[in-house]
């Protein structure tokens, strides 16, 4: 997938030569570590110990007072409608090619960057999100209360509008014509605010809460961040364990077809950067773009087909329940795939948000390639620091993958315990294990491969 002319979006390590150890050493290690996390899970962690509501360790008073204050949230809005304001300059003013920054702004900074901020702060996406900021302008002018729309949101669509809006997204990334072409980035960003604030007019707050996909996608990750409300009265901020904080992410209708999306798109995306892919699936629409676009849209819904696929049959796949607590399973144990989509997309993305990350600041302080340097860092050259040291890179990819599903067991395990009859502790985990460990094969391949 290309941005546009060199500007080429390849994520992957590099190939198996990047890494310092073989690929069945790798296999053979991960196999271990999440066989070995579970023995000691069945043998140490027989009561539930994740819980949100635990007390965490109280921040000062005023971090909850400062972040809540009106101030801050129009700061903050202001900044995000800033520079989706600066973005759009270089989409609708700036030349085509590979010194636009607006495509990396779209692909890098928000789609992969979203991921390390709502680890490290929170849902804060939700002050700094220009949908959101707009839609509180529009209300103060219409003096209305940003929590109420003209209608209630229907309870039953639950995150399915998400869902749909994060497979548009992966679609136009990676098997649209030309993702990084100007026209579409202004489609897009258009289209997505437009979304969000005759969305969020109808139906209130909870349109982004439940229907806007990069609202969702951050609201999943920062679900994993160490920062918390002590509850929703006190509305303190804590630290506290993020298996903890993750253990509280709302079930809804929808849940599982958000991270299928997102786990399913980025295997996909590692899926075309492999030899097989290039050689063998590219020679069969090569020269023909429309049957390429058929191919990769084919392709990108079989594999979040399959990855939902295999959650909801493992999910399902236990004894001692009812059936309607046994068609409830996938929803409640959603959350234990979110580590393993932090993992994936950070060992995935890593090198593609650093450096272009870089390349997409310079590009960006000269919007509409006048000269300009706002930002000064237009005469700065792209470190490639981290991709000239592969084994470092390697180990850093590995370690992201491991540490993300020996997470997601964690979390898998803890609420099994919690709604699985004592009798099936154990055996009802068997099947979700199995298919942990083939997440976790699958996504070290694809990273060797890719």
């Amino acid at each position: 997938m290309t941005l546009r002319d060199d500007v080429v979006l390849a994520h992957g390590v590099g190939g198996s030569t990047d890494l310092p150890v073989p690929l069945e050493y790798a296999m053979v290690g991960a196999a271990w570590a999440l066989s070995v996390s579970f023995a000691v899970l069945a043998l140490a962690w027989r009561r539930p110990r994740l819980d949100p509501s635990t007390p965490g360790v109280a921040l000062p008073a005023w971090v909850a007072r400062t972040i809540d204050s009106g101030a801050a949230h129009a700061v903050l809005g202001v900044v995000g409608v800033g520079f989706t304001a600066w973005v759009a300059l270089a989409a609708f003013g700036g030349e085509p090619g590979p010194t636009n920054g607006a495509p990396g702004a779209f692909y890098v900074l928000l789609w992969v960057g979203i991921v390390p901020l709502s680890l490290l702060c929170g849902h804060v996406w939700a002050s700094l999100s220009p949908a959101r900021a707009l839609h509180r302008a529009a209300c103060a002018v219409l003096r209305r209360d940003p929590a109420v729309g003209v209608w209630t949101y229907p309870a039953r669509l639950g995150y399915w509008p998400a869902a749909l809006g994060l497979l548009a997204f992966v679609w136009t990334e990676l098997a649209s014509p030309d993702p990084g072409a100007l026209p579409t980035v202004r489609v897009w960003l258009v289209g997505y605010l437009a979304y969000g604030v005759v969305g969020a007019l109808l139906f209130g707050r909870r349109w982004f809460e439940r229907a806007d996909p990069f609202d969702v996608y951050a609201a999943f990750v920062a679900a994993l961040s160490p920062f918390g409300r002590r509850s929703p009265e006190d509305r303190r901020v804590v630290l506290r364990n993020p298996l903890s904080n993750l253990a509280g992410l709302p079930v809804d209708a929808g849940i599982v077809a958000v991270v299928a999306v997102l786990l399913g798109s980025t295997a996909f995306d590692s899926t075309t950067g492999t030899s097989w892919w290039l050689t063998e699936v590219q020679s069969w629409y090569a020269g023909t773009p429309a049957l390429g676009v058929a191919y990769r849209t084919l392709g990108l819904l079989a594999m979040i087909g399959l990855v939902a696929l295999v959650f909801v049959l493992a999910a399902r796949a236990t004894g001692g329940l009812t059936g309607v607590q046994r068609r409830a399973m996938p929803g409640e144990l959603a959350h234990s795939l979110v580590p393993i989509v932090v993992g994936y997309v950070g060992a995935h993305y890593l090198t593609y948000l650093v450096e272009k990350g870089q390349r997409t600041a310079i590009a960006l302080a000269d919007p509409l390639d006048r000269g300009w340097d706002v930002l000064g860092v237009g005469s700065l050259e792209v470190s490639y620091w981290l991709s000239e040291h592969p084994h470092l890179l390697g180990v850093l990819k590995v370690g992201l993958v491991l540490t993300g599903h020996v997470l997601g067991v964690i979390a898998a395990h803890d609420r099994c315990i919690r709604l699985l009859p004592r009798a099936h502790h154990l055996t009802g985990q068997l099947a979700l294990m199995l298919v942990m460990v083939g997440y976790t094969f699958l996504g070290l391949f694809l990273l060797f491969a890719g």
